[in-house]
Protein backbone atom coordinates (compact mmCIF):
# COMPACT_ATOMS: atom_id res chain seq x y z
CA UNK A 1 0.00 0.00 0.00
CA UNK A 2 2.70 2.07 0.92
CA UNK A 3 4.46 1.37 -2.55
CA UNK A 4 1.48 2.32 -4.18
CA UNK A 5 0.54 5.10 -2.42
CA UNK A 6 4.35 6.63 -3.26
CA UNK A 7 3.74 5.72 -6.63
CA UNK A 8 1.00 7.74 -7.01
CA UNK A 9 2.55 10.73 -5.46
CA UNK A 10 5.27 10.97 -7.70
CA UNK A 11 2.60 10.42 -10.75
CA UNK A 12 0.99 13.65 -9.03
CA UNK A 13 4.09 15.44 -8.31
CA UNK A 14 5.02 14.82 -11.55
CA UNK A 15 1.99 15.94 -13.09
CA UNK A 16 2.03 19.02 -10.77
CA UNK A 17 5.75 19.52 -12.07
CA UNK A 18 4.27 19.71 -16.13
CA UNK A 19 1.46 22.41 -15.02
CA UNK A 20 3.99 24.35 -13.38
CA UNK A 21 6.18 24.10 -15.98
CA UNK A 22 3.18 25.09 -19.01
CA UNK A 23 2.27 27.90 -16.82
CA UNK A 24 5.74 28.96 -16.84
CA UNK A 25 6.60 29.22 -20.52
CA UNK A 26 2.97 30.65 -21.17
CA UNK A 27 3.73 33.42 -18.93
CA UNK A 28 7.27 33.35 -20.70
CA UNK A 29 5.31 34.25 -24.06
CA UNK A 30 2.74 36.06 -22.83
CA UNK A 31 4.52 38.56 -20.95
CA UNK A 32 6.19 39.68 -24.47
CA UNK A 33 3.30 39.57 -26.70
CA UNK A 34 1.50 42.14 -23.62
CA UNK A 35 4.47 44.57 -23.95
CA UNK A 36 4.73 44.35 -27.71
CA UNK A 37 0.67 44.79 -28.21
CA UNK A 38 0.42 47.63 -25.67
CA UNK A 39 3.90 49.29 -26.72
CA UNK A 40 4.18 48.65 -29.90
CA UNK A 41 1.11 47.24 -31.95
CA UNK A 42 -1.19 49.60 -29.97
CA UNK A 43 0.81 52.67 -30.63
CA UNK A 44 1.90 51.33 -34.27
CA UNK A 45 -1.61 50.20 -35.41
CA UNK A 46 -3.50 53.37 -33.85
CA UNK A 47 -1.22 55.97 -36.08
CA UNK A 48 -1.65 53.60 -39.04
CA UNK A 49 -5.39 53.49 -38.75
CA UNK A 50 -5.40 56.97 -39.63
CA UNK A 51 -4.35 56.43 -43.31
CA UNK A 52 -7.40 53.99 -43.93
CA UNK A 53 -10.13 55.43 -41.59
CA UNK A 54 -11.99 58.70 -41.71
CA UNK A 55 -14.88 59.19 -39.59
CA UNK A 56 -15.21 56.28 -38.42
CA UNK A 57 -15.56 54.46 -42.16
CA UNK A 58 -13.33 53.30 -44.54
CA UNK A 59 -11.69 56.18 -46.37
CA UNK A 60 -8.56 55.54 -48.80
CA UNK A 61 -8.61 59.16 -50.23
CA UNK A 62 -5.87 59.69 -48.19
CA UNK A 63 -3.45 57.12 -49.85
CA UNK A 64 -4.98 59.07 -53.24
CA UNK A 65 -3.84 62.30 -52.19
CA UNK A 66 -0.45 61.74 -50.75
CA UNK A 67 0.72 59.50 -53.78
CA UNK A 68 -0.92 62.16 -56.02
CA UNK A 69 2.10 64.51 -54.83
CA UNK A 70 5.33 64.63 -56.48
CA UNK A 71 7.35 65.45 -53.22
CA UNK A 72 5.96 61.43 -51.99
CA UNK A 73 7.49 59.84 -55.60
CA UNK A 74 11.07 61.74 -55.08
CA UNK A 75 11.10 61.01 -50.82
CA UNK A 76 10.21 57.08 -51.88
CA UNK A 77 12.93 57.30 -54.72
CA UNK A 78 15.53 58.82 -52.58
CA UNK A 79 14.80 56.45 -49.81
CA UNK A 80 15.20 53.36 -52.07
CA UNK A 81 18.32 54.88 -54.12
CA UNK A 82 20.59 55.45 -50.23
CA UNK A 83 19.02 52.25 -49.15
CA UNK A 84 20.64 50.46 -52.48
CA UNK A 85 23.93 52.36 -52.70
CA UNK A 86 24.69 52.63 -48.87
CA UNK A 87 23.91 48.53 -49.09
CA UNK A 88 25.75 48.27 -52.17
CA UNK A 89 28.83 50.08 -50.64
CA UNK A 90 28.68 48.45 -47.10
CA UNK A 91 29.56 44.96 -49.05
CA UNK A 92 32.01 45.75 -51.41
CA UNK A 93 33.88 47.56 -48.45
CA UNK A 94 32.83 44.76 -45.78
CA UNK A 95 34.09 41.87 -47.40
CA UNK A 96 37.80 42.67 -47.08
CA UNK A 97 37.23 43.43 -43.61
CA UNK A 98 35.52 39.72 -42.84
CA UNK A 99 38.90 38.29 -44.61
CA UNK A 100 41.14 40.66 -43.11
CA UNK A 101 39.95 40.05 -39.16
CA UNK A 102 38.47 36.79 -40.05
CA UNK A 103 40.44 34.34 -41.80
CA UNK A 104 44.15 35.86 -41.04
CA UNK A 105 45.45 35.77 -37.77
CA UNK A 106 47.44 38.81 -36.44
CA UNK A 107 48.44 41.02 -33.36
CA UNK A 108 45.70 42.79 -31.75
CA UNK A 109 43.05 41.19 -34.11
CA UNK A 110 40.82 41.41 -31.21
CA UNK A 111 40.86 44.73 -30.85
CA UNK A 112 40.12 45.65 -34.22
CA UNK A 113 37.55 43.86 -33.81
CA UNK A 114 36.08 45.72 -30.83
CA UNK A 115 36.72 48.67 -32.35
CA UNK A 116 34.76 48.02 -35.75
CA UNK A 117 31.49 47.31 -33.86
CA UNK A 118 31.61 50.82 -32.31
CA UNK A 119 30.57 53.11 -35.35
CA UNK A 120 27.20 50.51 -34.85
CA UNK A 121 26.17 51.34 -31.62
CA UNK A 122 27.19 55.26 -31.83
CA UNK A 123 24.03 57.69 -31.29
CA UNK A 124 22.76 58.57 -35.17
CA UNK A 125 22.74 62.09 -33.72
CA UNK A 126 26.84 62.11 -33.04
CA UNK A 127 27.43 60.26 -36.12
CA UNK A 128 25.32 62.93 -38.16
CA UNK A 129 27.66 66.01 -36.30
CA UNK A 130 31.27 64.11 -37.40
CA UNK A 131 30.11 63.96 -41.20
CA UNK A 132 29.51 67.68 -41.18
CA UNK A 133 32.58 68.32 -39.14
CA UNK A 134 34.80 66.87 -41.55
CA UNK A 135 32.55 67.69 -44.81
CA UNK A 136 32.32 71.14 -44.47
CA UNK A 137 34.47 73.04 -46.64
CA UNK A 138 36.98 74.02 -43.54
CA UNK A 139 36.99 70.05 -42.81
CA UNK A 140 39.24 67.49 -43.87
CA UNK A 141 37.56 66.38 -46.71
CA UNK A 142 35.64 69.61 -47.31
CA UNK A 143 36.76 69.22 -51.13
CA UNK A 144 35.19 66.85 -51.67
CA UNK A 145 31.56 69.21 -51.75
CA UNK A 146 29.88 66.00 -50.09
CA UNK A 147 28.32 68.28 -47.66
CA UNK A 148 24.74 68.04 -47.28
CA UNK A 149 24.43 66.00 -50.33
CA UNK A 150 23.12 62.53 -51.58
CA UNK A 151 26.73 61.17 -51.41
CA UNK A 152 27.20 62.54 -47.90
CA UNK A 153 24.02 60.88 -46.37
CA UNK A 154 25.49 57.56 -48.12
CA UNK A 155 28.85 57.98 -46.28
CA UNK A 156 27.39 57.97 -43.01
CA UNK A 157 25.09 54.99 -43.67
CA UNK A 158 28.11 52.93 -44.63
CA UNK A 159 29.62 54.35 -41.83
CA UNK A 160 26.96 52.81 -39.53
CA UNK A 161 26.56 49.68 -41.24
CA UNK A 162 29.97 48.71 -42.09
CA UNK A 163 30.81 46.49 -38.75
CA UNK A 164 27.08 44.73 -40.12
CA UNK A 165 28.46 43.32 -42.93
CA UNK A 166 31.81 42.71 -41.39
CA UNK A 167 30.80 40.73 -38.20
CA UNK A 168 27.85 38.89 -40.10
CA UNK A 169 29.71 37.46 -43.53
CA UNK A 170 33.33 37.15 -41.15
CA UNK A 171 31.52 34.49 -38.58
CA UNK A 172 30.45 32.62 -41.61
CA UNK A 173 33.39 32.98 -43.61
CA UNK A 174 35.39 31.46 -40.41
CA UNK A 175 33.39 28.00 -40.37
CA UNK A 176 33.63 27.06 -44.26
CA UNK A 177 35.59 24.29 -44.69
CA UNK A 178 38.69 25.34 -46.55
CA UNK A 179 39.53 21.70 -48.43
CA UNK A 180 37.51 23.22 -51.49
CA UNK A 181 39.56 26.45 -51.41
CA UNK A 182 42.24 24.41 -51.16
CA UNK A 183 41.50 21.64 -54.02
CA UNK A 184 40.77 24.01 -56.76
CA UNK A 185 44.36 25.62 -56.07
CA UNK A 186 46.16 22.58 -56.02
CA UNK A 187 44.49 21.94 -60.06
CA UNK A 188 45.98 25.62 -60.73
CA UNK A 189 43.05 28.24 -60.34
CA UNK A 190 44.76 31.61 -59.31
CA UNK A 191 43.51 33.14 -56.17
CA UNK A 192 41.27 35.48 -57.89
CA UNK A 193 39.04 32.49 -59.63
CA UNK A 194 39.24 30.40 -56.28
CA UNK A 195 37.86 33.35 -54.86
CA UNK A 196 34.86 34.01 -57.22
CA UNK A 197 34.27 30.36 -58.12
CA UNK A 198 34.59 28.59 -54.63
CA UNK A 199 34.58 30.92 -52.04
CA UNK A 200 32.40 33.79 -53.23
CA UNK A 201 29.32 31.03 -53.91
CA UNK A 202 29.62 29.55 -50.31
CA UNK A 203 29.62 33.23 -49.00
CA UNK A 204 26.07 33.87 -50.59
CA UNK A 205 24.04 33.17 -47.53
CA UNK A 206 25.63 35.46 -45.36
CA UNK A 207 25.97 38.75 -47.80
CA UNK A 208 22.42 37.80 -48.59
CA UNK A 209 21.53 37.93 -45.16
CA UNK A 210 24.14 41.52 -44.21
CA UNK A 211 22.72 42.73 -47.22
CA UNK A 212 18.95 42.65 -45.83
CA UNK A 213 19.33 43.82 -42.63
CA UNK A 214 21.98 46.85 -43.73
CA UNK A 215 19.00 47.49 -46.48
CA UNK A 216 16.91 47.92 -43.66
CA UNK A 217 18.97 49.64 -41.14
CA UNK A 218 19.36 52.54 -44.56
CA UNK A 219 15.94 52.47 -45.42
CA UNK A 220 14.73 53.67 -41.66
CA UNK A 221 17.67 56.57 -40.71
CA UNK A 222 16.40 58.94 -39.18
CA UNK A 223 18.91 61.05 -37.15
CA UNK A 224 21.62 60.82 -39.37
CA UNK A 225 19.73 61.33 -42.42
CA UNK A 226 17.92 64.42 -40.97
CA UNK A 227 21.25 65.88 -39.12
CA UNK A 228 23.33 65.43 -43.33
CA UNK A 229 20.40 65.44 -45.88
CA UNK A 230 17.62 67.90 -44.05
CA UNK A 231 14.33 67.97 -46.54
CA UNK A 232 16.63 67.58 -49.42
CA UNK A 233 17.72 64.32 -49.21
CA UNK A 234 14.85 63.11 -47.06
CA UNK A 235 13.90 59.25 -46.95
CA UNK A 236 10.24 57.79 -45.89
CA UNK A 237 11.51 58.22 -42.16
CA UNK A 238 12.54 61.60 -42.00
CA UNK A 239 9.35 62.68 -44.04
CA UNK A 240 7.17 60.77 -41.40
CA UNK A 241 9.19 63.51 -38.95
CA UNK A 242 8.19 66.44 -40.77
CA UNK A 243 4.37 65.49 -41.64
CA UNK A 244 3.87 65.28 -37.65
CA UNK A 245 5.79 67.54 -36.02
CA UNK A 246 5.57 70.52 -38.29
CA UNK A 247 2.67 70.08 -40.69
CA UNK A 248 0.44 68.39 -37.94
CA UNK A 249 -0.56 66.02 -40.92
CA UNK A 250 -1.24 62.80 -39.24
CA UNK A 251 -3.16 61.32 -42.35
CA UNK A 252 -0.02 61.41 -44.28
CA UNK A 253 2.42 60.54 -41.36
CA UNK A 254 -0.05 57.42 -41.43
CA UNK A 255 0.14 57.03 -45.31
CA UNK A 256 3.47 56.78 -45.15
CA UNK A 257 3.78 54.36 -42.25
CA UNK A 258 2.06 52.24 -44.13
CA UNK A 259 4.88 52.12 -47.04
CA UNK A 260 7.24 51.85 -44.66
CA UNK A 261 5.52 48.78 -43.02
CA UNK A 262 5.78 47.30 -46.73
CA UNK A 263 9.14 48.12 -47.30
CA UNK A 264 10.31 47.00 -43.56
CA UNK A 265 8.20 43.59 -44.13
CA UNK A 266 10.01 43.06 -47.52
CA UNK A 267 13.47 43.65 -45.66
CA UNK A 268 12.80 41.21 -42.54
CA UNK A 269 11.20 38.64 -44.93
CA UNK A 270 14.05 38.52 -47.54
CA UNK A 271 16.72 38.94 -43.87
CA UNK A 272 14.92 35.87 -42.29
CA UNK A 273 15.19 33.06 -45.36
CA UNK A 274 18.83 33.95 -46.18
CA UNK A 275 19.48 33.65 -42.03
CA UNK A 276 17.79 30.38 -42.37
CA UNK A 277 20.09 29.73 -45.62
CA UNK A 278 22.73 30.71 -43.75
CA UNK A 279 22.24 28.36 -40.82
CA UNK A 280 21.71 25.42 -43.10
CA UNK A 281 24.65 26.23 -44.88
CA UNK A 282 26.78 25.74 -40.92
CA UNK A 283 24.98 22.69 -40.28
CA UNK A 284 26.37 21.07 -43.10
CA UNK A 285 29.94 21.73 -42.41
CA UNK A 286 31.15 19.58 -39.59
CA UNK A 287 33.05 21.68 -36.66
CA UNK A 288 35.97 19.26 -36.76
CA UNK A 289 36.76 21.08 -40.82
CA UNK A 290 37.63 24.36 -39.11
CA UNK A 291 40.81 25.01 -39.27
CA UNK A 292 43.23 27.79 -37.59
CA UNK A 293 43.58 30.86 -39.74
CA UNK A 294 46.72 31.00 -41.22
CA UNK A 295 48.87 34.32 -39.92
CA UNK A 296 48.98 37.23 -41.78
CA UNK A 297 51.92 38.20 -44.05
CA UNK A 298 52.74 41.10 -46.09
CA UNK A 299 56.23 40.31 -46.73
CA UNK A 300 58.43 37.19 -47.56
CA UNK A 301 57.27 34.03 -49.51
CA UNK A 302 53.73 33.83 -47.79
CA UNK A 303 52.71 37.10 -48.60
CA UNK A 304 49.66 37.20 -50.89
CA UNK A 305 48.25 39.82 -53.27
CA UNK A 306 44.58 39.28 -51.81
CA UNK A 307 45.58 39.63 -47.99
CA UNK A 308 47.28 43.15 -49.02
CA UNK A 309 44.44 44.27 -51.19
CA UNK A 310 42.43 43.27 -48.23
CA UNK A 311 44.82 45.64 -45.76
CA UNK A 312 44.92 47.99 -48.40
CA UNK A 313 41.09 48.34 -48.21
CA UNK A 314 40.22 48.17 -44.55
CA UNK A 315 43.18 50.17 -43.72
CA UNK A 316 41.14 53.15 -45.51
CA UNK A 317 38.61 52.39 -44.15
CA UNK A 318 39.35 52.55 -40.63
CA UNK A 319 40.72 55.84 -41.43
CA UNK A 320 39.02 57.89 -43.79
CA UNK A 321 35.98 56.62 -43.13
CA UNK A 322 35.53 55.38 -39.72
CA UNK A 323 38.25 57.32 -37.59
CA UNK A 324 38.35 60.74 -39.34
CA UNK A 325 34.61 62.13 -38.20
CA UNK A 326 35.09 61.30 -35.26
CA UNK A 327 38.70 62.64 -34.71
CA UNK A 328 37.35 65.57 -36.14
CA UNK A 329 34.70 65.81 -34.17
CA UNK A 330 37.13 65.96 -31.05
CA UNK A 331 39.55 67.96 -32.52
CA UNK A 332 36.89 70.90 -33.62
CA UNK A 333 35.71 70.41 -29.62
CA UNK A 334 38.68 72.28 -28.73
CA UNK A 335 38.86 74.85 -30.67
CA UNK A 336 37.13 78.25 -29.60
CA UNK A 337 36.42 82.08 -31.03
CA UNK A 338 39.44 82.66 -29.24
CA UNK A 339 41.79 79.89 -29.77
CA UNK A 340 42.23 76.24 -28.43
CA UNK A 341 40.76 75.64 -24.60
CA UNK A 342 38.17 73.49 -23.04
CA UNK A 343 36.08 76.47 -23.32
CA UNK A 344 33.01 74.76 -25.16
CA UNK A 345 33.24 71.79 -22.53
CA UNK A 346 33.07 74.23 -19.61
CA UNK A 347 29.82 76.07 -21.08
CA UNK A 348 28.29 72.26 -21.29
CA UNK A 349 27.12 73.76 -17.47
CA UNK A 350 25.70 76.23 -18.78
CA UNK A 351 22.20 76.68 -21.30
CA UNK A 352 24.12 77.96 -24.19
CA UNK A 353 24.11 81.33 -26.21
CA UNK A 354 20.98 83.04 -25.56
CA UNK A 355 19.57 80.44 -23.29
CA UNK A 356 19.72 77.64 -26.57
CA UNK A 357 18.45 74.90 -24.14
CA UNK A 358 16.13 74.96 -20.86
CA UNK A 359 18.40 72.66 -18.82
CA UNK A 360 22.60 72.19 -19.08
CA UNK A 361 24.11 69.47 -20.94
CA UNK A 362 25.23 67.48 -17.69
CA UNK A 363 21.62 67.49 -16.50
CA UNK A 364 20.53 66.38 -20.07
CA UNK A 365 23.42 63.14 -19.72
CA UNK A 366 22.16 62.44 -16.18
CA UNK A 367 18.63 62.20 -17.72
CA UNK A 368 20.12 60.05 -20.73
CA UNK A 369 21.49 57.58 -18.08
CA UNK A 370 18.49 56.81 -16.46
CA UNK A 371 16.18 56.56 -18.65
CA UNK A 372 18.99 54.05 -20.33
CA UNK A 373 18.99 51.79 -17.37
CA UNK A 374 15.37 51.79 -17.18
CA UNK A 375 15.14 50.94 -20.73
CA UNK A 376 18.14 48.38 -20.35
CA UNK A 377 16.15 46.60 -17.70
CA UNK A 378 13.02 46.61 -19.75
CA UNK A 379 14.84 45.29 -23.07
CA UNK A 380 16.79 42.80 -21.48
CA UNK A 381 13.64 41.01 -19.39
CA UNK A 382 11.70 40.97 -22.21
CA UNK A 383 14.19 39.86 -24.66
CA UNK A 384 15.41 37.14 -22.74
CA UNK A 385 12.25 35.54 -22.21
CA UNK A 386 11.66 36.44 -26.18
CA UNK A 387 14.82 34.10 -26.80
CA UNK A 388 14.50 31.57 -24.67
CA UNK A 389 10.80 30.64 -26.17
CA UNK A 390 11.97 30.93 -29.74
CA UNK A 391 15.34 28.66 -28.91
CA UNK A 392 13.27 25.95 -28.38
CA UNK A 393 12.67 23.30 -31.05
CA UNK A 394 9.47 21.66 -30.63
CA UNK A 395 8.28 18.65 -32.07
CA UNK A 396 5.57 19.10 -33.26
CA UNK A 397 4.94 21.37 -36.58
CA UNK A 398 2.60 23.31 -35.69
CA UNK A 399 5.09 24.27 -32.23
CA UNK A 400 7.57 25.06 -34.53
CA UNK A 401 5.58 27.81 -36.86
CA UNK A 402 4.49 29.36 -33.50
CA UNK A 403 7.97 29.93 -32.12
CA UNK A 404 9.54 30.90 -35.84
CA UNK A 405 6.54 33.65 -36.18
CA UNK A 406 6.96 34.55 -32.46
CA UNK A 407 10.34 35.69 -33.92
CA UNK A 408 9.39 37.13 -36.85
CA UNK A 409 7.09 39.86 -34.94
CA UNK A 410 9.79 41.03 -32.21
CA UNK A 411 11.84 41.63 -35.13
CA UNK A 412 9.34 43.60 -36.29
CA UNK A 413 10.94 46.81 -33.92
CA UNK A 414 13.53 46.78 -35.71
CA UNK A 415 12.42 48.55 -39.00
CA UNK A 416 9.44 50.20 -37.84
CA UNK A 417 10.17 54.29 -37.63
CA UNK A 418 11.17 55.19 -34.13
CA UNK A 419 9.33 58.32 -35.28
CA UNK A 420 6.14 56.09 -35.58
CA UNK A 421 6.49 54.96 -32.11
CA UNK A 422 7.24 57.73 -30.51
CA UNK A 423 4.51 59.70 -32.29
CA UNK A 424 2.06 56.20 -31.72
CA UNK A 425 2.64 56.72 -28.29
CA UNK A 426 0.94 60.35 -27.97
CA UNK A 427 -1.62 59.49 -30.07
CA UNK A 428 -3.06 55.72 -28.54
CA UNK A 429 -1.46 55.79 -25.05
CA UNK A 430 -4.33 58.19 -24.02
CA UNK A 431 -6.94 55.92 -22.66
CA UNK A 432 -5.14 52.69 -23.99
CA UNK A 433 -8.07 50.25 -24.55
CA UNK A 434 -10.52 52.90 -22.85
CA UNK A 435 -8.81 52.89 -19.54
CA UNK A 436 -9.10 55.75 -17.87
CA UNK A 437 -5.24 56.16 -18.03
CA UNK A 438 -3.44 59.02 -19.63
CA UNK A 439 0.19 56.67 -19.87
CA UNK A 440 1.63 59.99 -22.13
CA UNK A 441 2.72 61.48 -18.50
CA UNK A 442 4.32 58.99 -17.17
CA UNK A 443 7.90 59.07 -16.45
CA UNK A 444 8.41 55.66 -17.69
CA UNK A 445 7.25 56.68 -20.89
CA UNK A 446 10.43 57.05 -22.58
CA UNK A 447 11.99 54.13 -21.63
CA UNK A 448 9.23 51.94 -23.04
CA UNK A 449 9.71 53.48 -26.24
CA UNK A 450 13.70 52.82 -26.24
CA UNK A 451 12.80 49.33 -24.39
CA UNK A 452 10.85 48.12 -28.20
CA UNK A 453 13.60 49.76 -30.49
CA UNK A 454 16.39 47.55 -28.00
CA UNK A 455 14.12 44.47 -27.33
CA UNK A 456 15.25 42.99 -31.19
CA UNK A 457 19.04 43.97 -30.42
CA UNK A 458 18.73 41.73 -27.25
CA UNK A 459 17.09 38.49 -29.31
CA UNK A 460 19.39 38.87 -31.60
CA UNK A 461 22.18 38.71 -29.17
CA UNK A 462 21.29 36.07 -27.06
CA UNK A 463 19.35 33.58 -29.24
CA UNK A 464 22.19 32.36 -31.18
CA UNK A 465 23.90 31.15 -27.72
CA UNK A 466 20.81 29.44 -26.51
CA UNK A 467 20.20 27.64 -30.26
CA UNK A 468 23.52 26.56 -29.43
CA UNK A 469 22.75 24.16 -26.66
CA UNK A 470 21.95 20.40 -27.60
CA UNK A 471 18.67 19.69 -27.12
CA UNK A 472 19.45 16.46 -25.67
CA UNK A 473 20.74 18.10 -22.63
CA UNK A 474 17.01 19.33 -21.66
CA UNK A 475 15.38 16.02 -22.72
CA UNK A 476 18.57 14.06 -19.88
CA UNK A 477 18.15 16.61 -17.65
CA UNK A 478 14.16 15.93 -17.67
CA UNK A 479 14.49 12.14 -17.52
CA UNK A 480 16.80 12.65 -14.28
CA UNK A 481 14.00 14.21 -12.49
CA UNK A 482 14.80 18.41 -13.19
CA UNK A 483 11.93 20.63 -12.97
CA UNK A 484 11.74 22.97 -15.93
CA UNK A 485 13.32 25.59 -13.55
CA UNK A 486 15.58 23.69 -12.17
CA UNK A 487 16.88 22.91 -16.29
CA UNK A 488 17.01 26.50 -16.64
CA UNK A 489 19.14 27.13 -13.86
CA UNK A 490 21.39 24.64 -14.71
CA UNK A 491 21.60 23.92 -18.40
CA UNK A 492 20.60 27.41 -20.73
CA UNK A 493 21.68 29.33 -17.95
CA UNK A 494 25.08 29.53 -17.64
CA UNK A 495 25.50 29.36 -21.55
CA UNK A 496 23.11 32.71 -21.78
CA UNK A 497 25.55 33.96 -19.06
CA UNK A 498 27.93 34.40 -21.76
CA UNK A 499 25.87 36.70 -24.28
CA UNK A 500 24.36 38.90 -21.23
CA UNK A 501 26.84 41.32 -21.06
CA UNK A 502 26.87 42.29 -24.58
CA UNK A 503 23.40 42.65 -24.45
CA UNK A 504 23.42 44.72 -22.16
CA UNK A 505 25.69 46.69 -23.61
CA UNK A 506 23.59 46.90 -27.00
CA UNK A 507 20.51 47.68 -25.15
CA UNK A 508 22.26 50.87 -22.96
CA UNK A 509 23.97 51.94 -25.85
CA UNK A 510 21.21 52.22 -28.20
CA UNK A 511 18.92 53.21 -25.36
CA UNK A 512 21.45 56.40 -24.41
CA UNK A 513 21.89 57.10 -28.27
CA UNK A 514 17.89 57.12 -29.38
CA UNK A 515 16.76 60.06 -30.91
CA UNK A 516 13.49 58.91 -33.01
CA UNK A 517 10.75 58.13 -31.02
CA UNK A 518 12.36 60.21 -27.89
CA UNK A 519 12.19 63.68 -29.97
CA UNK A 520 8.39 63.50 -29.67
CA UNK A 521 8.21 62.27 -26.07
CA UNK A 522 11.18 64.43 -23.98
CA UNK A 523 9.60 67.84 -22.28
CA UNK A 524 11.41 70.78 -22.26
CA UNK A 525 13.16 70.64 -19.05
CA UNK A 526 13.82 66.90 -19.10
CA UNK A 527 15.83 66.10 -22.55
CA UNK A 528 18.21 63.71 -23.50
CA UNK A 529 21.41 64.08 -24.49
CA UNK A 530 20.81 63.65 -28.42
CA UNK A 531 17.86 65.86 -28.19
CA UNK A 532 19.68 68.45 -26.87
CA UNK A 533 22.66 67.80 -29.03
CA UNK A 534 20.15 68.69 -32.21
CA UNK A 535 18.97 71.75 -30.40
CA UNK A 536 21.91 73.39 -30.32
CA UNK A 537 22.86 72.39 -34.03
CA UNK A 538 19.77 74.23 -34.77
CA UNK A 539 20.74 77.35 -32.97
CA UNK A 540 23.09 80.00 -34.61
CA UNK A 541 26.22 81.06 -32.95
CA UNK A 542 29.95 79.38 -32.64
CA UNK A 543 29.13 78.71 -28.33
CA UNK A 544 26.44 76.83 -29.51
CA UNK A 545 28.34 75.04 -32.50
CA UNK A 546 31.20 74.13 -29.85
CA UNK A 547 29.04 73.32 -27.06
CA UNK A 548 27.43 70.74 -29.37
CA UNK A 549 30.68 69.12 -30.58
CA UNK A 550 31.60 69.08 -27.20
CA UNK A 551 28.59 67.15 -26.37
CA UNK A 552 29.00 64.71 -29.04
CA UNK A 553 32.37 63.98 -27.44
CA UNK A 554 30.68 63.19 -24.23
CA UNK A 555 28.07 61.18 -25.79
CA UNK A 556 30.42 59.19 -28.40
CA UNK A 557 32.41 58.53 -24.98
CA UNK A 558 29.72 57.56 -23.17
CA UNK A 559 28.74 55.14 -25.90
CA UNK A 560 31.98 53.48 -26.60
CA UNK A 561 33.12 52.86 -22.69
CA UNK A 562 30.09 51.03 -22.43
CA UNK A 563 30.18 48.85 -25.15
CA UNK A 564 34.14 48.48 -23.70
CA UNK A 565 32.94 47.06 -20.78
CA UNK A 566 30.16 44.97 -22.69
CA UNK A 567 32.98 43.55 -24.74
CA UNK A 568 34.46 42.37 -21.67
CA UNK A 569 31.79 40.80 -20.06
CA UNK A 570 31.15 38.99 -22.87
CA UNK A 571 33.41 35.61 -21.24
CA UNK A 572 34.71 34.64 -24.51
CA UNK A 573 31.16 34.11 -26.42
CA UNK A 574 31.07 33.55 -30.02
CA UNK A 575 28.50 36.10 -30.72
CA UNK A 576 28.37 38.32 -33.81
CA UNK A 577 25.68 40.88 -34.34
Amino acid sequence: MTAVAAARSGVVAGRGGRLLGHAGWALAVAAPLAFLGVFFALPVGTLVLRGFVADGALDLTGFTEVFSRPRTWRIIGLTLAQATVGTAISVLLGLPGAHLLYRREFRGRGVVRALVVVPFVLPTVVVGVAFRSVLSDSGPLGALGWDGTFAGVVAALVFFNYSVVVRTVGAFWVQLDRRAEDAAAALGAPPWRVFTSVTLPALTPAIASAASIVFLFCATAFGVVLVLGGTRYGTVETEIWVQTAQFLDLRAAAVLSVVQLVVVAGALLAAGRARDRRERALQMTAPERASRPPRLALRGPGRRAGDIAAVAVTGAVGVLLLALPLATVAVRSLRTPTGWGLDNYANLATTGGRNALSVTVWEATLTSLRVALDATVIAVVVGGLVALVVSRRPRARARRRAVRLLDAVFMLPLGVSAVTVGFGFLVALHRPLGLDLDLRSSPLLIPIAQAVVATPLVVRTVLPVLRAVDSRLHEAAAVLGASPARVLATVDWPVAARSLGLALGLAFAVSLGEFGATSFLARPERPTLPVVIFRLIGRPGAENLGMALAASVVLGLLTATVMSLAERLRHGSSVEI
